[in-house]
């Protein structure tokens, strides 16, 4: 059931629509029909005036951590019956995979190293193109699966520690939690802007994760109705899985000593950042 982006009240349509001559207020559709969004009786505004705005205008509130925008995409838009994927939402996810497998194959190569002690990466490099896309395709393809598996498993099992200690219900619909961190993850489709402005890709990626670590707090926070500390907890265990099946994979060949775009150092920072928005959940 579609719910009041701003309120979050259940609601059995977002819209009326009407045939015949123009009149009133309302949005015109190509068909020539008029269709009145829904006031919300709980609150007093339209339950979801995103039904008239453009991708766009989506993105830029997505971009802005806007929750009205997660609400209409994660539970008026993209939820389907039987937790079923939604044709676009598989798109975007092969296109966010194909930015992270470019993102994390131009970060090694702008990294300086020392032939001496890295001299698997060297060879790697002399490899034809396709090896290294095939390589990187696969450490990319692991990572991700690491990040959405751990997140799912963490609130879709029965078997979740947040369940058993009454931190999280039980949520029902792994695929939509997989749908949440694909939306909002839009982020990483930034560096596009590559094509026209060079800039420095490892402090830019490090930059570009944080810009997706809040989003994805946000999605989990609204999709699963739990608080920040939860959502920010769900989102660093889904960061870690994703950096040690990333570094396996590099030590599994022999690379060491590279910077894959969320080090250590980057995790142990993020500690209180996650304490304070514990605290404030």
């Amino acid at each position: 059931m579609p719910i009041c982006i701003e309120c979050r009240h259940p609601v059995k349509t977002l819209w009326t629509e009407y045939s015949g001559a123009a009149g009133g207020a309302g949005a015109a559709s190509p068909k020539g029909q008029i269709i009145r969004l829904t006031v919300c009786r709980n609150c007093g505004n339209f339950c979801d005036k995103y039904v008239e705005h453009d991708f766009v205008v989506m993105f830029i509130d997505l971009v802005l951590i806007k929750p009205q925008v997660y609400r209409h995409l994660l539970h008026n838009t993209l939820m389907r019956e039987h937790d079923q994927f939604d044709p676009s939402i598989i798109r975007l996810g092969v296109l966010l995979l194909l930015f992270d497998v470019y993102l994390t194959w131009a970060r090694i190569e702008k990294q300086a190293v020392p032939a001496s002690s890295n001299h698997v990466l060297n060879q790697l490099a002399q490899q034809p193109i396709i090896l290294q896309y095939i390589f990187f395709l696969l450490h990319c393809s692991l990572s991700t699966l690491a990040f959405h598996f751990s997140i799912r498993l963490l609130t879709s099992s029965r078997f979740s520690p947040l369940s058993f200690l009454g931190l999280l219900p039980t949520y029902h619909r792994p695929n939509s939690v997989s749908t949440a961190l694909l939306v909002s993850s839009s982020t990483k489709l930034f560096p596009i802007l590559m094509v026209i402005w060079e800039y420095d890709v490892p402090a830019a990626a490090r930059s570009l994760g944080w810009a997706v670590v809040a989003n994805n707090v946000e999605a989990l926070k609204i999709l699963l109705d739990c608080s920040y500390g939860v959502a920010a907890f769900l989102t660093a265990v889904g960061a870690l899985a994703r950096w040690g099946v990333g570094r396996g994979v590099f030590s599994a060949v022999g690379i060491e000593g590279v910077d894959d775009g969320l080090g250590i150092r980057s995790l142990w920072a993020s500690g209180g950042h996650l304490g304070e928005l514990w605290a404030a959940g």
